[in-house]
């Protein structure tokens, strides 16, 4: 299936139903009082966090999602009815924003139903409008219209550990030895065009996900190589894993690329550097001489990075790297339940649709 990760739809929510302006005729009661009914509340439009879905292409070929319109009123009272609410499924990670000025909606990152827009308000039928003083009001209120406009969606993969690299740093040959993932692998730069994620399950830890996404080169938080489009999916993952290539034969030197990898992660987010990190020197098998690589090993050890050295093809280091990753993952998540026990939750009570 082919992978979509952001798309325009035009979203409506349903309009109100029109009261209705009525009054009671029955034998014998040639002048009843008035009788209108209220008109039904517009649908409502809802995201539906989907887990079985991971791509947003079928909402690529339906961009116009509309929620129906409520009923109008009726005579002797009767209520029309509500118009039924919209839900359009999403995978986990969806980013709902307004098209025009970017404003974020919602982010759906459970399954459950996320309220985006309102239905409009039925209108009051002219019973409403009887008083000691208009006895007989024939008039009545027009349903109030729901909310209409273009909403972007974007994907961002959830995951708990993002793998960063140039092109050809072995991220593919990393991720298809320590989970189920196959993706496309190759000798040549941007094998991989989409993100891929694949799930790790080391002994003796909760099983993990890791998303593999296409190569970040210079200029990548201004979109250069659509840096920018595959940075944002690992924006939620807990922890980042950057490997590097010290096989050698890459076209910079290892100490550039990494640099550059940092530079480009701080300038799409400063929040990405606050993520636990990790670095590889990867392609282990290829290294023939070690003493430029214990000089630059030491070097970001004593700049506080934790470095670790693999070789996916041999499978040298690759457990002791996946053991750290797992603890990691294992206290991110401590940690993230922690701040959800500690939410103090408001439940205020809900005000009539008539409350002005």
């Amino acid at each position: 299936m082919k992978f979509v990760d952001s798309v325009k739809i035009h979203v409506r929510s349903g309009n109100g139903g029109s009261g209705c302006t009525s009054f009671r005729r029955e034998k014998y009661i040639p002048e009843g009082g008035p009788d209108g009914g209220d008109g039904g509340k517009g649908g409502n439009v809802f995201l539906v966090g989907d887990d079985s879905k991971n791509t947003l292409l079928d909402l690529s070929f339906q961009q116009h999602q509309h929620a129906e319109n409520g009923k109008g009123g009726g005579g002797s009272g009767k209520h029309g009815r509500n118009g039924k609410d919209l839900r359009i499924s999403v995978p986990l990670g969806t980013v709902a924003k307004l098209d025009e000025t970017g404003e974020v909606l919602q982010e759906v990152i459970e399954k459950k139903d996320y309220l985006i827009f309102n239905g409009g308000r039925g209108g009051k039928g002219n019973a409403r409008f009887k008083s000691s003083t208009n006895r007989v009001p024939d008039y009545h209120q027009k349903g109030e219209s729901g909310t209409e406009c273009w909403v972007r969606l974007d994907l961002k993969l959830m995951a708990d550990v993002g793998l960063v690299g140039f092109p050809n740093a072995g991220k593919s040959t990393f991720i298809s030895r320590v989970s189920h993932a196959r993706p496309k692998i190759a000798e040549y730069p941007f094998t991989t065009l989409v993100p891929q994620l694949g799930v790790v399950k080391p002994k003796k830890f909760d099983p993990f996900v890791i998303a593999d996404i296409p190569g970040i080169i210079e200029g990548a938080h201004v979109g250069k190589g659509l840096g920018d489009r595959f940075l944002r999916h690992i924006e939620r993952t807990a922890s980042l894993l950057l490997l590097i290539d010290v096989s050698g034969f890459a076209q910079n030197p290892p100490e550039m690329e990494y640099k550059t990898l940092i530079n480009e992660l701080e300038y799409f987010s400063v929040n990405m550097l606050k993520k636990t990190r990790v670095v590889a020197f990867t392609k282990l098998d290829a290294v023939t001489e070690l003493e430029p690589l214990d000089k630059l090993q030491h070097q970001l050890e004593s700049d506080g990075e934790i470095v670790f050295r693999v070789s996916s093809v041999s499978g040298e280091g690759v457990q002791d790297l996946l053991h750290f990753l797992a603890e990691v993952v294992k206290n991110e998540r401590q940690n993230e339940n922690h701040k959800i026990e500690n939410i103090d939750y408001d439940s205020g009570g809900l005000n009539s649709i008539w409350d002005d």
